[in-house]
């Protein structure tokens, strides 16, 4: 997966909004808050390839998290994988 151009995080009023720039994105009338975790994800990812687990691996480094311990673990997992699926379904990413 990547991020599409154009697509870039604002902070406005103390929400951190994607906001659509350029030509290519005039169409895109989504308006997409982010909460602390997706906002670090998503400066994270930026201008690179990135999967699921790379995702996980980000939070669990930044949160702190022990990645022998599988509950918490599987828990970044699943909530990688749930910010990628609502990433898709927006239309900020590809892939």
């Amino acid at each position: 997966m990547k991020a599409k151009k154009g697509f870039n995080i604002r902070n406005v009023c103390g929400q951190n909004i994607i906001v659509a720039e350029g030509k290519e994105n005039m169409d895109f009338s989504n308006i997409i808050s982010m909460n602390e975790s997706s906002a670090l994800l998503w400066n994270e990812i930026q201008d690179k390839e990135f999967t699921v687990e790379d995702l996980a691996e980000i939070l669990m480094e930044n949160y702190q998290i022990d990645e022998n311990t599988p509950l918490p673990r599987e828990q970044a997992l699943q909530d990688a994988k749930a910010v990628s699926d609502q990433w898709r379904e927006s239309g900020i990413i590809m892939g």
